[in-house]
């Protein structure tokens, strides 16, 4: 290393490749290049694209030196003629880097024309290196596309860019594109040796392969690290120096932190969590690494065992696949979910600690997801086909009672429900309320709670194919009629979700006004309800449920009541009764219209309201 600061360097550039064998990661772009300098068949313009770090003009920087190196043997540059010593240092004259960033407005790219058709001064080629070159401007674009499609002889351009996406399709067609793909943990923690070892420095190969994941496939980015480890450490480098570097915890904390989170021990995740942040761990680090380390797991659940892991150490490989078998794949995507979540909110949070422990105990509340057609796969291919799997067993202590019909009554049905008692005309629709609060149950996998388990459900053998029943199906198109508001309403709560149902839980008056109309009202008190409800989304998936059940499209009308609820229970609306009279009782609106159109009465209808008032 170099005594004076003054005269330092820094790890990236001074073990910067310098020849197309040392450029590491992209040696398909290497041969490519080195064959066509062999051929003569150079391009009149390059462009490099990939992320950032992995070598686009370092291998510009190359074949510069490869096309004006007067020593090349087989497209390599000697690297020690005055040539190659000024272009690796960016102050040849003949091979110009321009930042695209800073050099983006068209009079910066009418200069790059006036200076094209100047010969070059000592070198065979005058080459132009443009980094960044998706910032230039679409003036700038428009400017350079003649001079990039017919360039004196001796001209070259190479294009850097991480996003090709921005530059119009005109350059992209004028150019030989290279990808430049993100660099393998292997190599970044083999180079980081070969630095270490240069440099006299003891790494431990722990502390070499943290850099390196931390770099996550760009080999600048990781000598930046390990550089910044250099200055801080004397002459060995360790784990725990690069977590306290990086703010990072240790394999071990994380992977007790998740044996507590599948444990389900509440108490002992949130103090293993305390425990990483006072040990150093910064909160946005440490939330990365649990999105990594449930993307290990998810990984390792779709038997992608090929795949590398991002969190820990491959060492500890065989741990997290028992932990991802442990927790099956629907379970560990809805947990990756519920953190990735909590990640995007606290971007916009300043109480992301509290976010990231709200996501730790939902993690462990999570139960083992596992879907009825699953259960029943593994029901009928076990030996005896009565083994339950563990979300199951609660119900196998039933399987020995006998099943007894069960026939709620109105009363405790209607306050279970929250609407009012009273009296139930047809039992066939307790049944059916009953039969579609089984069916719920059973699409969650799991039995109506006080239900026995029934032989049929337990034993595939006896029931080859779902249970059916007339009770099981939706109500018929009979039961959306005046009178039937209460258990027509009750079925349509128990099927739209919580998400809207909720909202129409606040409606204090429900009606059936005809065959194809259904009003529901809100007090005033509820606009916020009313507007939930009104929601395309709500409405769509109100007026689905509502057709299926009545069996013919319903249109339903909200509006607002003058009338409180009564505790939050709707009030039905009865239809009003009708009664036929012919005389027109002296009112002088009738006689005036029978004097002005010569007519006669013929019936005449009252509206009479339930109390007896007329209208």
């Amino acid at each position: 290393m170099e005594s004076s600061s003054a005269n330092y360097t820094v790890l990236a550039r001074r073990y910067r490749p310098q020849g197309f064998d040392e450029v590491i990661g992209q040696e398909h772009v290497a041969t490519s290049l080195r064959n066509a300098i062999l051929s003569n068949r150079v391009a009149h313009a390059y462009l490099f694209t990939g992320a950032r770090g992995v070598g686009k003009t370092s291998t510009a920087r190359i074949l510069a030196k490869a096309l004006n190196c007067p020593n090349t043997v087989d497209g390599t540059p000697c690297n020690r003629c005055e040539i190659c010593e000024n272009i690796a240092a960016g102050r040849d004259v003949d091979v110009q880097e321009i930042d695209g960033a800073s050099n983006r407005r068209i009079d910066d790219i009418r200069q790059i024309r006036a200076n094209v058709g100047v010969s070059s001064m000592r070198s065979r080629f005058k080459i132009y290196i443009i980094d960044e070159v998706h910032m230039l401007t679409t003036e700038a674009f428009n400017a350079l596309l003649k001079t990039l499609e017919e360039p004196p002889p001796n001209v070259k351009f190479v294009f850097c860019t991480t996003e090709p996406n921005k530059v119009p399709d005109t350059i992209l067609s004028r150019c030989q594109r290279f990808d430049f793909g993100t660099i393998a943990l292997p190599q970044i923690i083999e180079r980081l040796a070969d630095i270490a070892k240069a440099e006299n420095m003891e790494v431990e190969p722990a502390a070499l392969e943290l850099v390196a994941r931390r770099a996550a496939g760009s080999m600048r980015d990781s000598q930046s690290l390990f550089d910044q480890l250099l200055a801080s450490a004397d002459k060995r480098i360790t784990v725990a120096e690069v977590h306290r570097l990086l703010g990072t915890a240790s394999d071990e904390r994380l992977i007790e932190l998740f044996v507590a989170i599948i444990g389900r021990q509440r108490s002992q995740t949130l103090s293993l969590f305390s425990q990483a942040l006072s040990e150093g761990a910064q909160l946005g680090e440490l939330a990365d690494q649990i999105l990594n380390y449930l993307r290990d797991l998810m990984v390792l659940s779709a038997e992608a065992t090929n795949v590398p892991l991002l969190s820990v150490s491959e060492t500890n490989h065989s741990l997290l696949l028992k932990q991802a078998q442990t927790w099956g794949l629907n379970t560990v995507v809805a947990a990756l979910q519920i953190v990735s979540e909590a990640k995007l909110k606290m971007q916009r949070a300043t109480f992301g600690r509290a976010l990231v422990e709200l996501a730790l105990i939902r993690l462990t509340l999570l139960e083992q997801l596992q879907s009825l057609d699953a259960l029943l796969t593994e029901l009928a291919t076990s030996p005896t086909g009565r083994t339950l799997s563990v979300a199951s067993a609660p119900a196998a202590e039933s399987e020995k009672k006998k099943p007894e019909p069960v026939t709620p009554e109105p009363a405790d049905e209607s306050r279970r429900m929250g609407t009012p008692a009273r009296p139930v005309e047809d039992s066939d629709a307790a049944q059916e309320s009953h039969a579609a609060e089984a069916s719920e149950w059973t699409g969650k996998g799991a039995h109506p709670p006080d239900q026995p388990v029934s032989e049929a459900v337990l034993d595939p053998a006896l029931s080859p194919n779902p249970p059916t029943s007339e009770a099981v199906s939706p109500p018929s198109s009979g039961d959306f009629q005046p009178g039937s508001e209460s258990v027509f309403w009750t079925q349509v709560l128990s099927e739209v979700g919580d998400d809207v149902g909720n909202a129409l839980r606040k409606a204090s008056r429900i009606a059936i006004r005809g065959p194809n109309l259904l009003e529901v009202e809100f007090p005033k008190s509820y606009l916020f309800a009313k507007s939930l409800a009104e929601q395309p989304d709500a409405r769509q998936k109100l007026d689905s449920v509502v057709a299926r059940l009545a069996g013919r499209p319903v249109q339903v009308v909200f509006g607002f009541s003058d009338e409180p609820a009564q505790n939050g229970v709707p009030v039905q609306i009865p239809k009003p009764t009708r009664r036929m009279d012919t005389s027109t009782d002296g009112d002088p609106y009738v006689e005036k219209a029978i004097e002005l159109f010569n007519a006669k009465v013929m019936k005449k209808e009252c509206l009479v309201r339930p109390s007896g008032q007329e209208t």
